[in-house]
């Protein structure tokens, strides 16, 4: 089975390929299949998701799932949540994509310590809706969301990840997330345990082996 992934951040194909490799499904990026993405105009992550998989599902004329995740800082009321991917403006937009997402992600690791400075309160989580959808039409969508508690550091450690994962600090596991190698990593995520569900849900709904 052919399942498109509503996005093109090669980070969240990589983690999710791994996850769901226990089931008969080939996963594909929406871009491999000239799809742009969809705008996302909600203010909570499962809505955005569903609106992903139903954009991608409705072009590829089949399965789709989207992933809309982001970090959950308590002291900045949720922020930077949705908006996690661009919290901070960046002046320098360049033409490669992953150059590009590489300054947003200093940008907003930047702000990020702007906003907690002299904070005494980092607690924080990151979070993964996964939805995903049949077809665009489907009125039954499997949802499932994972939530991984963490703090934020004082200061980036480690090189691996993307996005904030040199700033999230796993208390139970003494690193911080760009310090973990990819099992250790897809093991314990909050992208691992939406993922844990949702095929739990494609075995039982979808009736996938």
């Amino acid at each position: 089975m052919r399942l498109v992934l509503a996005s093109n951040n090669p980070g969240k194909l990589a983690e999710l390929q791994a996850l769901f490799a226990p089931l008969c499904l080939a996963l594909v990026t929406q871009g491999s299949l000239d799809i742009g993405e969809a705008e996302e105009p909600h203010a909570t992550f499962v809505e955005n998701a569903i609106a992903k998989a139903r954009h991608a599902a409705r072009a590829a004329n089949g399965a789709a799932i989207a992933d809309d995740s982001g970090l959950v800082v308590d002291a900045l009321g949720g922020a930077p949540g949705v908006v996690s991917a661009h919290f901070a403006p960046v002046a320098f937009a360049s033409t490669d994509r992953e150059q590009h997402r590489r300054l947003q992600d200093a940008a907003n690791n930047a702000l990020l310590l702007e906003r907690l400075r002299g904070r005494s309160d980092r607690s924080a989580r990151f979070v993964s809706t996964l939805v995903a959808l049949r077809n665009a039409d489907d009125p039954e969508p499997l949802i499932a969301t994972g939530r991984w508690e963490a703090t934020i550091a004082e200061a980036p450690r480690g090189e691996r990840g993307f996005g904030y994962d040199a700033l999230v600090f796993i208390a139970a596991l003494g690193k911080t997330v760009a310090e973990l190698d990819a099992a250790a990593k897809n093991a314990t995520s909050h992208r691992a345990l939406a993922a844990r569900q949702m095929l739990g849900l494609m075995r039982d709904v979808w009736r996938l082996r």
